[in-house]
């Protein structure tokens, strides 16, 4: 293989691996729970403000219940919008990478406070190809605003 078509296929590589973020938002906002069979590993781990979850069914019964808690108003689509942001791929083997983005979440049903903005964080992953397939093998959302309760980043 030449040195232009490597280049190429681990352009390629990064791509598939950034498009599992675009079709978590998309499913998890969207409420196509199923959807994030074509996102985890079946053994994926996920730590987020909501917990940490091990394996698929636990991570779609998790998030669903996240989906619910967050549709105040009954509408059973969008109660949030995933930002996904300067995602960072590295290929650390044929079927491994990690990567890095910036998450900016927004909450749309109606809530006391008019500020959408829910959050702004982090997203460390790890990626395995299992069957020729990309896959979230771990993440972990780290919050960076606003800043947990009792957190010297906290304003008092």
């Amino acid at each position: 293989m030449s040195m232009i078509d490597t280049r190429l296929a681990a352009l390629l590589e990064m791509e598939d691996i950034r498009q599992l973020r675009l079709r978590y938002s998309a499913s998890l906002d969207s409420g196509d729970i199923d959807g994030l069979d074509r996102v985890f590993a079946p053994d994926a781990t996920v730590s987020v403000t909501v917990g940490t979850m091990t394996g698929l069914s636990a991570i779609k019964a998790g998030l669903a219940e996240a989906f619910r808690q967050f549709d105040r108003d009954g509408r059973g689509r969008y109660p949030f919008l995933h930002a996904i942001t300067n995602h960072q791929v590295t290929l650390t083997g044929p079927d491994t990478a990690e990567g890095r983005c910036y998450l900016i979440d927004f909450e749309t049903a109606s809530k006391p406070d008019p500020n959408p903005l829910l959050l702004l964080g982090l997203y460390a992953d790890r990626y395995v190809r299992i069957d020729s397939a990309w896959r979230i093998a771990s993440t972990v959302l780290e919050v960076a605003w606003p800043a947990a309760e009792g957190s010297p980043d906290r304003a008092h």
